[in-house]
């Protein structure tokens, strides 16, 4: 499975700061407003996160089209830094979409500071090939939505005039 180079390398910078953007990953009601590709929701009930070196993140991602499609993705942290590092084995089982068997990948993601209070994140991910490129979309749409949620995470609560 592992070889030397991820075949998923993804950097972006997100404009809202790291301590937020840690959270976003690690917290699952933050998590729980992201995470997918599009089209793809997580029940709040089946998300649990024990986020810690020899911890895990649990969730299952349900497709808005085919129902029956129920994704469980179960990560082994082996190396985490709060607010800079999350790594682990991933692996995924479930009622997988046709053509796409189980399967593990590490999966690597770094939070880096970036002026004016950015974050740079990184993510590497070592995968089967034949997932490659709907992992790597999955990622994009996912990171989309998570720009997005950082922007109303952001956005004061607008001014309510009392008369």
């Amino acid at each position: 499975m592992h070889t030397e180079v991820p075949q998923i390398d993804i950097s972006r910078v997100l404009d809202a700061p790291r301590g937020l953007v840690y959270r976003a990953f690690t917290d699952p009601d933050h998590f729980v407003a992201w995470w997918g590709p599009i089209g793809h929701s997580l029940p709040r009930t089946e998300i649990e996160f024990d986020v810690r070196p020899g911890g895990h993140q649990r969730w299952t991602e349900v497709s808005a089209a085919n129902p029956g499609v129920r994704v469980h993705v179960h990560v082994d942290l082996t190396d985490v830094t709060d607010g800079e590092l999350l790594d682990g084995l991933m692996h995924v089982t479930g009622r997988l979409p046709d053509g796409v068997e189980a399967f593990e990948t590490r999966v690597r993601v770094e939070f880096h500071d970036e002026a004016p209070g950015r974050t740079r994140l990184t993510i590497h991910q070592w995968l089967p090939q034949q997932v490659t490129g709907n992992a790597e979309q999955g990622w994009l749409e996912a990171l989309t939505t998570l720009d997005a949620a950082l922007i109303d995470t952001r956005t004061p609560p607008s001014r309510v005039e009392v008369q």
